[in-house]
């Protein structure tokens, strides 16, 4: 099936079907006035939900496992008052907690009021009274599906055991554990106690906005579910349509369901600046605003009369011809919204990260969809061995060339790849796959658009974000966040709630994290790691407040989540529980392994000196976990080049069939190319990150489609007629078995098995006992296996002695001169290699190996029973006659 809207085309998955569920109303027969003229999807529904709001706070040491509505009415899974004493009972009170403060220049910690935002029906339809709520709907679903066997009681699930369409609920019954002493960073690091103050500082503004969240807000769990009471809203009577626009001077809904008539719906403002309009239902039943129908907000504010998009807008569409993006009411009827089916993986230990761009993840030049790359993408991913895909660009953006980082709609998943559901869908097959999903969400700033993103959104230039200059990216031309306004705190909180919990993602990769942890945004600065460069005047404690409360919610609600910040500046406790005193990333990204790799590529082999790469790659904080990378999708841009163009050039246009006879550039290329991926994965941190298509050496660039671009001086940079030649990943090269770049990609598959068995990432055994700058050899042991890398140019060296921990019989794992990655063959792999006692390269035993020039090799210590149990196969297994 497909939906159009003028000459528009959504592409929609399959819908997994409910057995169970709501009952639709009958369609508006088009008597009432509020009738959609226009709809992107054209078929209508209503479902009648209650939103509740958790009233009671968590609970620090254990979460509920049950909880009761007003009529204290047990949900799924609970037991009974008389079988269990000790049941936590949680009360839900009518869709919004009694104190939310919205306000732009209130400091939460000194707020003495409370606002009392109510849906609009609440006078006419009390919560005691109503039937029909989700609490109930929800609780009889579960008793039908208890009965036929299918659902095990929710108080003793864990993730792997329960069903996926049950996760919701049991997250909204827990809390996010209180804050802690957050004094454990000065045990971690006591360099730290010089900056006690600064940090003691940034604590107690942490703490003071959990109290006041607390206090005001029901918790940070209620906090964070702000898509429940701001935007659009459907209750059983009709849709609520909240906006926070304190610069407004008047507002009113629009769109194709009253005509666009800005004096039909006319909307009132409260003493915060929150802007409220109810719809009833149609006389029929049916929804005042019919799914797939556009909508936006017009405002009377300094700036002019303007018509935006909702700021909570959960889908927006571009039509063609059209420059502004349309905002689109989003609420399919029950039966065709996608259902999940599949829990989260389990959260790996060693993460290896498949960096994604759905758009351009076809060998054809086009845009591509989520349905394909679920298809044909995902079951790639899980075939190299990656256990985790980090996909970019998922956030609407208007402008298509900046690779998703111009966010304009903040909620809505990007409509170029297809309809939210069907990113629901590709998520759900990457769980089957058991394939963690993780988001590049954007947080550090905002895009300059007034028409369909937050800029100016109630014509002033500090509803979102700070005004004048300190709200302005110069290099980025973009706009950024206010983290110290209360409900800007709510928009961003809420937001990364909702990518998790209505699309399960597994987690985020923020983006441009040391932007925002200084308000030179890392501009012109060289961060040498001196600590007065991180705690001082510079620091934007109000942003590190908010990744704190981020984080907090983030691993507080979802245990497992994952986490990882883009941060160039090194700053310390990053990667350190919030509870600690830290910022609390699970993961920071090394970002100055593949600066590193770029600068030494500009230079001869003869002038690479192997202990500046082991330093580079070793240079990361105790106990904060790091996500390595060769290079990501930064490197892969045009104006820049891929490792693969750094060291073939020209040369992979013309020599990479395997019927040509190779040159001397492409030997080389094809060698480091392996070579720098392992050794990046092997010391680089616990987690490792790789572009899609540079497994294989994707042999060119990445340029969006684009125009010529005129400048302010008069000067012109010359566009590519819009062509999307360069903006696709050509896979069919990598699976090309008469071209050289096969090997590339067998190379890279064989790396990502071989740490699924052996976990050598997260090992905690590390030592580095040879970086010889004459013989150009790195050796270094992690776990039980023994890297060793030969990067001279010519010199190879048989019988060569690298040290060892353990004794025994140790055997070649992975060799990157294998004729099956590209190679010459020079190792034999059915050679053992026992070990000498005696002190070598500080190691108390060694071995005697070969090695080749320009080759890594992967020894593992033999495991005894392993070897025992592989010989009784073989003498099992037939022979052929």
């Amino acid at each position: 099936m497909v939906y159009t809207l003028s000459g528009v085309r959504f592409p929609t998955v399959p819908s997994v079907y409910k057995a169970y569920g709501f009952s639709s109303s009958s369609n508006n027969g088009g008597a009432d006035r509020r009738s959609a003229n226009v709809s992107v999807f054209l078929k209508k529904h209503s479902l009648s939900r209650k939103i509740l709001a958790e009233k009671s706070s968590y609970k620090s040491e254990s979460r509920p496992s049950t909880g009761a509505s007003s009529g204290k009415v047990l949900v799924p899974g609970s037991q009974s008052d008389s079988s269990s004493s000790s049941t936590d009972q949680i009360e839900f009170t009518e869709t919004d907690p009694e104190n939310s403060p919205a306000s732009t220049d209130v400091d939460s910690s000194t707020m003495k009021h409370s606002s009392q935002i109510k849906t609009a029906n609440d006078d006419v339809e009390p919560a005691s009274d109503i039937t029909g709520s989700v609490e109930d709907l929800d609780f009889s679903l579960s008793l039908e599906v208890e009965e036929g066997g299918k659902l095990k009681e929710s108080k003793s699930l864990n993730t792997s055991e329960e069903t996926i369409i049950d996760e919701s609920d049991r997250i909204r019954k827990w809390g996010v554990p209180p804050p802690g002493l957050g004094d454990k960073i000065y045990e971690i690091d006591p360099l730290l106690t010089k900056y006690r103050q600064h940090l003691d500082y940034r604590y107690s503004q942490y703490k003071k906005l959990r109290e006041s969240i607390d206090k005001y807000e029901g918790g940070l769990e209620a906090f964070s579910r702000g898509y429940e009471k701001m935007g659009f809203t459907r209750s059983a009577s009709g849709i609520t349509y909240r906006e926070w626009a304190p610069g407004a001077k008047s507002a009113a809904l629009i769109g194709d369901f009253n005509d666009w008539n800005p004096t039909a719906d006319v909307m009132t403002r409260n003493e915060f600046g929150v802007w409220e309009i109810f719809l009833p239902n149609n006389a029929d039943g049916s929804p005042a605003i019919h799914h797939g129908s556009r909508v936006k907000i017009r405002m009377d504010t300094p700036s002019g009369v303007k018509d935006s998009i909702p700021a909570w807008i959960k889908f927006s569409v571009q039509a063609p011809d059209e420059i502004p993006y349309n905002g689109i009411y989003y609420d399919p009827p029950e039966e065709e919204r996608y259902i999940f089916q599949h829990p989260r993986p389990k959260k790996p230990k060693s993460l290896r990260i498949y960096e994604s761009h759905i758009g351009m993840s076809s060998p054809e030049p086009k845009i591509n969809s989520y349905v394909n790359f679920r298809d044909e993408v995902l079951p790639r991913i899980k075939r190299l061995g990656y256990n985790a895909v980090q996909i970019m660009a998922i956030q609407e953006h208007s402008y298509y060339a900046s690779f998703g980082y111009h966010v304009t709609n903040f909620f809505a998943p990007s409509s170029r790849f297809g309809t939210p559901d069907d990113l629901k869908s590709l998520i759900d097959k990457a769980h089957e796959l058991g394939i963690v999903v993780l988001m590049d969400i954007v947080h550090s700033h905002s895009s300059n658009n007034t028409l369909d993103g937050l800029n100016m959104f109630d014509g002033t230039d500090s509803c979102y974000f700070h005004s004048g200059a300190r709200g302005y990216h110069w290099m980025w031309d973009s706009r950024l966040f206010n983290y110290g306004n209360w409900e800007v705190l709510r928009y961003l909180l809420s937001n990364a709630r909702w990518w998790l919990d209505e699309f399960k993602f597994d987690g985020f990769r923020f983006d441009g994290v040391t932007s925002m942890m200084y308000t030179h945004h890392g501009l012109s600065v060289g961060f040498t790691g001196n600590y007065d460069e991180y705690f001082g005047l510079a620091t934007d404690v109000d942003a590190v407040v908010y990744l704190m409360l981020v984080n907090d919610l983030i691993h507080g609600l979802f245990p497992d989540a994952i986490t990882i910040g883009e941060d160039v500046s090194g700053m310390p406790t990053f990667c350190i529980p919030v509870q600690d005193g830290g910022v609390g990333f699970d993961y920071r990204l090394h970002m100055a392994i593949a600066d590193k790799w770029i600068e030494l590529l500009k230079k001869r082999d003869e002038d690479w000196r192997v202990g500046d790469i082991v330093h580079t790659l070793t240079n990361r904080r105790w106990l904060e976990k790091c996500v390595s990378y060769a290079e990501s999708h930064d490197q892969a841009l045009v104006g820049d080049k891929t490792i693969a163009f750094w060291l073939m050039d020209k040369d992979m246009y013309d020599f990479m069939a395997l019927d040509r006879l190779s040159t001397p550039l492409i030997d080389r290329g094809i060698a480091l190319h392996k070579m720098i991926r392992l050794v990046t994965m092997g010391l680089g941190g616990e987690g490792y990150l790789n572009f899609m298509g540079n497994e294989f050496g994707h042999p060119e660039w990445i340029d969006f489609p684009r125009a010529d671009q005129h400048l302010p001086d008069g000067k012109v940079i010359p566009g590519n007629q819009f062509s999307y030649d360069k903006c696709r990943r050509r896979f069919d090269l990598g699976d090309a078995d008469y071209l050289r770049y096969r090997g590339l990609q067998e190379f890279d598959q064989a790396m990502q098995h071989l740490e699924e068995k052996y976990e050598f990432m997260t090992s905690e055994h590390q030592f580095i006992s040879r970086k010889n700058e004459g013989d150009r050899m790195i050796v270094f042991e992690r776990g039980n296996l023994v890297f060793v890398f030969n990067f001279h140019w010519t010199n190879s060296y048989s019988d060569y002695r690298i040290g060892c921990l353990k004794p025994g019989k140790y055997k070649v794992v992975l060799d990157s001169d294998d004729p099956v990655f590209g190679g010459f063959g020079r190792i034999d792999h059915n050679a053992e290699y026992f070990t000498f006692e005696g002190w070598y390269d500080d190691r108390p035993r060694s071995i005697m190996v070969y090695a080749p020039s320009r080759t890594a090799v992967v020894y593992a210590l033999v495991d005894k029973d392993e070897e025992a149990k592989v010989a009784v196969e073989e003498e099992e297994e037939p022979v052929e006659e």
